[in-house]
């Protein structure tokens, strides 16, 4: 069962409150387990929201932000461990490391990247941690049917689909968590 779960997700305060409404429930449920939260270090947008739902709720949070965003994302300060980076592509590394499982919370480009980073790094056997796209509220529905797209069309293998769980619920994400992806 992992421990340090990474989690992935929008620094954006303009978003749908739903979305947070998924990102508090994440942070909770890691805190209640006891885990560890490791994420992009900002106190804004659903960053924000998991690291203090995490924190309420026991959890320990560390943040991992670059240098050059500290201030544009605000870093969350109150982190058990806030680590700052030289660049984005450090920071992507430290998070990388530090996470026994990744949970893709709603994103955008930023989101995107690091998701497709780790699931290459899978598809290349240079990693097999579980992958978990939380895809509440249909967000992630095109991005899914994207993947199935590749596949059809022979740019990616049947047995791809297997490298990722997409789930629509926090409680399905935590027994993917449990079940080992």
């Amino acid at each position: 069962m992992p421990t340090n779960i990474c989690v992935y997700c929008s620094s954006s305060d303009t978003i749908d409150r739903r979305f947070f409404d998924a990102a508090h429930d994440l942070g909770s449920a890691i805190g209640k387990r006891g885990d560890t939260l490791v994420y992009g270090g900002g106190k804004v947008g659903l960053m924000g929201e998991v690291a203090r739902a995490c924190h309420q709720h026991g959890g320990k949070v560390v943040g991992i932000i670059p240098e050059s965003l500290k201030t544009v994302e605000l870093a969350y300060e109150l982190a058990d461990e806030l680590i700052v980076t030289k660049t984005m592509s450090e920071r992507k590394t430290e998070m990388f490391t530090r996470g026994d499982a990744f949970v893709i919370l709603p994103g955008g480009f930023g989101t995107l990247e690091e998701l497709a980073e780790v699931l290459v790094l899978k598809v290349l056997k240079y990693q097999h941690r579980p992958i978990i796209i939380l895809n509440c509220h249909g967000f992630y529905d095109p991005l899914v049917d994207l993947f199935d797209h590749f596949i059809e069309n022979n740019f990616a293998k049947p047995k791809h689909r297997d490298l990722y769980n997409v789930v629509t619920t926090v409680g399905a994400a935590v027994e993917a968590l449990d079940s080992g992806g």
